[in-house]
């Protein structure tokens, strides 16, 4: 990071002191790239004109027949909106998550997304930048560059949009280069140590050519306190540059080619205990009943005091270029847009979440993706108007998961086992050590098994590759009457290698038939079997209960290691203008090709129906919409049902994650969005989503052991059901009513400088956060105020905000999960404390 930092330093005093001539004003309403000089605003009082892309060309968002939501960039500098994370504050149908690392992040829109934890399987919201698809989460996470607007797009969007667009697509959309000088600094100091530094200029490098130059520094101090290591963790420490080039040589040929650079190093990610259970206590205890380990109380969660023997640690480094070409003719508009990107992930963490020396794991990652994109749009002015295209996405990834055991682990899994009744003094598993050494030599009681060092490396290959051939065409049968109909057709192949070793070697012990033990038996040793220790299965932490007792690599004799899917998704839709109100109604579908459990613990196919993949996921979504636009404001409705087949489950279960497809998951809602202006020196908004899933099948959810009527424990093998059924049961983190709401007071103070207040609130009903936790300990809503305070001196052309975050400390969690090998205790993580500080900008 030293290096971005001194080229960030030397980026910003470039900026400062570049020329501050022939500049428009910064504080004019935006003008977006084709709308020939309108002027697009984004507040209250001028809604409908704010130009979209949802649909892939330029429409107003009044008359886009889509459930959209547009952030300005003006929202996103007074609410302080610093990447996707914050997003969700303003787009209440929009859910993201950061767990236990930077780049395990879920988006969710009305419900469903996946993605999270396990880099073979893909999100269901597709993040776009300037056109171009950002194949993982942590690709999107780097902060916001200048931009013009982001756009959250609801329901399926595989028609236009093609890959993982299953449940909505959130597109990001960068300010352009200018052909006029210009650029701004912003410094941000707030508590934590937080300090941010940003700048962007922009200015023409010739008649034809302009380029747009940004860098940020974000730093910040840890919301959570290591009490082991007195390190602070969930720190920030990130920089990214970027440069973007617009050749326009004529009216109706523009070249723009972007290149950007980002990385994260930081101490990420800290979780709390929600409930210490038996073998968690045992590490606290002190000696010599047990081992006198530090471990968090559940008491104080929201004290953010957390117990881990080493700091986990996240690096990211992400670096891409793309390339878009857009040409106009008399008939059409063709755009082309091709990107590749390289990002290396790399970390390592205490997998057992205490001061106990258990386990740790350390992963790396390397992605590298090309996708190409063409269409042709018409442009002509008749009732008829169509787009067509194509997309094509190409991509390697590797990736590596190793989990050691650590010095400790011995003596806790001996007390796990219990007191021996045949060998005195000491545990069952000594005692199973030393009657297997009476016929093995290999076998050393006391440390044979649970040695540290002992791991489980996970090393995966996935290639692939996809594409889509799409169409959307537009018929205006009067003057207020559109019908739209648009089909696409999507391919997908996924080729996957595992080499996994695992040298637990009493994971790979099968507890049941022991062969040591079956020689004691037929040699007539009293009171030895083949199965004597067979309830220590609970004790295997890894493939214990597969039928090999070990890892199944791939490609095999049964597994070709590859997926191949391919689907034609389409919509239809009426819209009809009433003037001041528009009103639609659609039927669309969407599709996610099959995923690959790409984790330590992934299952070769047995009886049961294990598997290491998943089917595809299909998506049918029914909406009814309302659009209306009156003086001084707007108002959305979008009333829906939205089914999908074969949802992607990848639910962790405190070993590793099951990837299984749920028979059927829906959801009953609406959404309403609006902004008024009743006077000029008050604009208020508001939206709020209610939704109504549940599980219409789900026979293959996993087993956890708080549900002791689905799930009993078998106690001959310490083993319980692979799977319960959820069926007719709500899905866990989909709150039922998600709201926000933001009032905005403006006041000119003198001729040359103006205020405002912004104040805003978000909530979310509470709600059962995963499947795999107990309710009583993960049910949690959401009620968070922030606030803001500006002033802007027009002459000086100087910006100062004041600003919170989390104003009243609401304390709640944002997920939760059983902790790792240590059945009956779980671990959550919990939301940002209160953020404040203070943003000077200064434009040129």
């Amino acid at each position: 990071m030293k290096t971005i930092h001194l080229l960030g330093a030397s980026f910003i005093a470039l900026v400062v002191s570049a020329p501050a001539c022939a500049q428009a004003d910064p504080r004019a309403p935006v003008t977006a790239p084709g709308t020939q000089g309108r002027g697009v605003s984004t507040d209250a009082g001028s809604s409908d004109d704010i130009i979209v892309t949802a649909s892939k060309r330029e429409q107003t968002l009044q008359d886009v027949p889509i459930s959209v939501s547009v952030t300005s960039a003006q929202t996103i500098e007074r609410a302080q909106i610093r990447d996707l994370i914050d997003l969700q504050t303003v787009v209440p149908s929009l859910k993201v998550a950061q767990f236990n690392a930077v780049g395990q992040t879920n988006f969710i829109i009305r419900g469903f997304g996946n993605g999270n934890g396990n880099f073979g399987i893909e999100g269901s919201v597709g993040v776009f930048i300037d056109g171009v698809y950002r194949s993982r989460s942590a690709a999107s996470l780097n902060d916001l560059p200048e931009i013009e607007r982001i756009e959250v797009l609801r329901g399926p969007q595989s028609t236009l949009f093609g890959k993982n667009v299953s449940a909505g697509a959130i597109s990001i959309i960068t300010k352009r280069p200018q052909f006029d000088f210009g650029g701004r600094v912003d410094l941000t100091v707030g508590n934590y140590g937080q300090m941010i530094a940003k700048a962007t200029a922009t200015g023409p490098l010739s008649k034809t050519v302009a380029v747009r130059l940004s860098g940020t520094i974000n730093e910040r101090d840890g919301f959570y306190q290591n009490v082991v290591t007195r390190q602070d963790v969930n720190d920030r420490d990130r920089g990214s540059l970027r440069a973007d080039v617009l050749w326009q040589p004529s009216s109706n040929l523009s070249v723009r080619v972007i290149g950007d650079y980002n990385e994260i190093t930081e101490r990420c990610c800290g979780t709390v205990q929600l409930l210490n259970g038996p073998a968690t206590q045992f590490l606290a205890s002190p000696a010599p009943f047990g081992l006198g380990a530090t471990v968090s109380n559940p008491a104080t969660k929201f004290d953010r005091n957390i117990a881990f023997n080493q700091d986990p640690t996240n690096h990211i480094v992400g670096k891409g270029v793309s390339g878009q070409v857009d040409y106009d003719t008399s008939f059409a508009k063709f755009t082309s847009i091709s990107a590749y990107r390289d990002q290396l992930d790399s970390g390592a963490q205490d997998v057992d979440f205490t001061g106990a020396d258990l386990s740790n794991r350390v992963d790396r990652t390397r992605i590298k993706t090309f996708t190409q994109e063409f269409r042709i749009a018409s442009t002509g002015k008749g009732p008829f108007t169509w787009l067509v295209g194509a997309f094509y996405d190409h991509e390697n990834l590797d990736t590596r998961s190793t989990i050691n055991f650590g010095s400790q682990i011995r003596a806790f899994a001996d007390a796990l086992s219990g007191a021996s009744a045949a060998v005195a003094g000491h545990s069952n598993l000594f005692a199973l050590e030393y009657l297997q050494s009476l016929v093995n030599p290999n076998i050393h009681p006391g440390s044979t098994y649970f040695a540290a060092g002992q791991a489980v490396t996970a090393p995966y290959t996935l290639k692939q590759d996809s594409y889509s051939i799409f169409g959307q065409a537009d018929y205006k049968v009067t003057d207020r009457l559109t019908l739209t109909g648009g089909v696409s057709y999507l391919n997908d192949r996924k080729a996957s290698t595992s080499n996994v070793v695992l040298t637990d070697a009493f994971s790979r012990l099968n507890l049941q038939n022991v062969p040591e033990l079956a020689t004691l038996a037929a040699i007539g040793v009293p009171g030895i079997k083949a199965n004597s220790f067979g309830a220590l299965g609970a004790l295997q932490f890894f493939y214990g209960n597969a039928p090999t007792h070990g890892p199944v690599n791939y490609p095999n004799a049964n597994e070709s290691g590859v997926l191949k899917g391919d689907k034609v998704t389409y919509l239809g839709r009426a819209a009809y203008d009433f003037g001041f109100l528009n009103a639609y109604v659609s039927y669309s579908t969407g599709w996610k090709a099959g995923a690959f459990n790409l984790s330590t613990d992934a299952r070769a196919p047995d009886a049961n129906g294990i598997g290491r993949t998943a089917d595809p996921e299909n998506v049918t979504l029914y909406e009814a919409g309302l659009k209306a636009a009156f003086h001084g404001g707007f108002f959305n409705l979008a009333v829906f049902k939205q089914d999908i087949r074969g949802f992607q489950s990848n639910a962790y279960t405190g070993t590793g994650y099951s990837l299984v497809n749920a028979g059927k998951e829906s959801v009953r809602g609406f959404e309403a969005d609006a902004a008024y202006k009743p006077i000029p020196w008050l604009a208020v908004t508001g939206s709020v989503t209610y939704l109504d899933p549940k599980y219409d099948s789900f026979l293959r959810a996993p087993c956890v052991n708080y549900d002791t009527v689905r799930c009993p424990l078998n106690p001959l093998t310490g083993q319980r059901p692979l799977f319960r059924d959820l069926s007719g049961v709500r899905p866990a983190g989909i709150s039922k009513w998600s709201f926000s709401t933001s009032a905005t007071l403006s006041h000119s103070l003198t001729t040359d400088i103006s205020a405002f207040l912004r104040g805003e609130y978000d909530y979310a009903s509470k709600v059962q956060l995963t499947e795999t936790t107990p309710p009583e300990l993960n049910t949690y809503g959401l009620n968070n105020v922030n606030a803001s305070l500006g002033f802007t001196s027009a002459s000086a052309k100087v910006d100062v905000l004041l600003w919170v975050r989390n104003l009243t400390q609401n304390n709640t969690l944002i997920g939760a999960f059983p902790t790792v090998a240590q059945d009956g205790s779980y671990s959550g993580y919990v939301n940002d404390p209160r953020t404040y500080g203070v943003t000077l900008t200064k434009r040129f």
